[in-house]
């Protein structure tokens, strides 16, 4: 059994998980394509961390939003322990981060993902994510794909 749950960028097991991240990321593309924030330099006020925990309290996934503070935010440090994936975490995860979003004023979420992650891009195609132009602080790179998902009915529509 899977729980998400709310986390800090200061726990040991975040940590751990997005040094995971960083080093898988870190092969798949080059330095300038990486786009590694550290959560742990941001505000609270700016910041929802979720992190999906396993029965026997193991950290196994966290995901992140940024909040911009003019109703957008940018999804984040995505990542599920590759011993747990194919069990719908991830959707499981962005659903919790897009309530916990919209609960805090947030309407429209974006993100980076890079074209070395084809089931990143499926979970965020199967989660009605839909592919866009850059936007910043990032500049258009090959190796990107941009992605932008409204979370209010009326934002739904002038994104399609």
């Amino acid at each position: 059994m899977y729980t998400v749950i709310p986390a800090s960028a200061a726990q040991p097991e975040i940590r751990t998980l997005i040094a995971a991240l960083d080093a898988w990321q870190s092969q798949l593309y080059p330095e300038e394509s990486n786009h590694l924030l550290d959560l742990a330099t941001l505000p609270a006020s700016t910041l929802i961390l979720l992190a999906i925990r396993h029965t026997g309290g193991e950290f196994i996934g966290c995901g992140a939003v940024v909040l911009n503070g003019d109703g957008t935010g940018e999804i984040k440090r995505v990542y599920i322990d590759a011993r747990h994936r194919g069990q719908k975490l991830g959707e499981q995860l962005m659903a919790e981060l897009e309530k916990t979003a919209l609960a805090r004023g947030c309407h429209t979420l974006r993100l980076e993902t890079g074209n070395q992650q084809p089931a990143a891009v499926r979970l965020y195609t199967r989660c009605d994510y839909q592919i866009r132009s850059a936007f910043a602080p990032y500049q258009d790179d090959p190796l990107s794909i941009f992605m932008e998902k409204g979370l209010t009915e009326d934002v739904r529509l002038t994104i399609l």
